[in-house]
């Protein structure tokens, strides 16, 4: 993509070979190593690393001080809060290189993962799932999930506008700001369409 097709601040480090769709913006001191997919209509926050490999979707929104390592997915309209955090290995150690051990997190579309929160590599995050602020996650968050606490437990649905979601008997709730309905079954949430 033509360079002119996006924006990056002056202090901002764009490494060959990464690739940046038009409309994104790329703020402060924020480095992009090369390899990295970086969807149209993206916006990277100030003091963001986007690591070799790593792909953001479309419309993904990078929140300042977020390190994304090799093995990081995020599909479209993802929401990576302040100073969250992604690990890609799960032993590591100074002294051990273990490159090519990394685990693959995949943040499903429409997800939110709250500030200061961390997800530990290998457990992925559902579409529209909600990771509240500090949690740290150490299983996979299932679709609409609201995940809270440390270690994170799931506690909860919401909706697609980001609205917790209460059942009726009949395992049914409505999102108050969509109108959009949801159905429970007692194990997972699906849209009612």
């Amino acid at each position: 993509m033509p360079e002119d097709s996006y924006f990056v601040h002056h202090t901002a480090v764009i490494d060959d070979g990464a690739s940046i769709g038009e409309g994104t913006k790329i703020w402060h001191f924020s480095h992009i190593m090369p390899g990295s997919v970086i969807g149209k209509n993206c916006n990277i926050g100030q003091n963001v690393v986007i690591s070799p490999k790593v792909i953001l979707g479309s419309n993904v929104k990078v929140q300042n001080n977020v390190s994304i390592y090799t093995g990081v997915e995020c599909e479209d309209d993802v929401f990576l809060g302040p100073s969250m955090v992604f690990t890609n290995i799960v032993n590591p150690r100074s002294a051990v290189v273990r490159r090519d051990q990394y685990l693959r997190t995949v943040v499903r579309k429409g997800a939110s993962i709250g500030a200061n929160s961390t997800i530990i590599c290998g457990n992925d995050i559902g579409r529209y799932g909600f990771v509240g602020a500090g949690a740290v996650v150490t299983k996979s968050v299932p679709d609409y999930g609201l995940v809270l606490g440390n270690p994170g437990k799931l506690l909860g649905w919401m909706s697609e506008f980001g609205h917790r979601l209460e059942f009726n008997e009949d395992g049914f709730s409505t999102c108050p700001e969509s109108g959009k309905r949801y159905f429970f079954d007692g194990k997972k949430v699906e849209e009612v369409v």
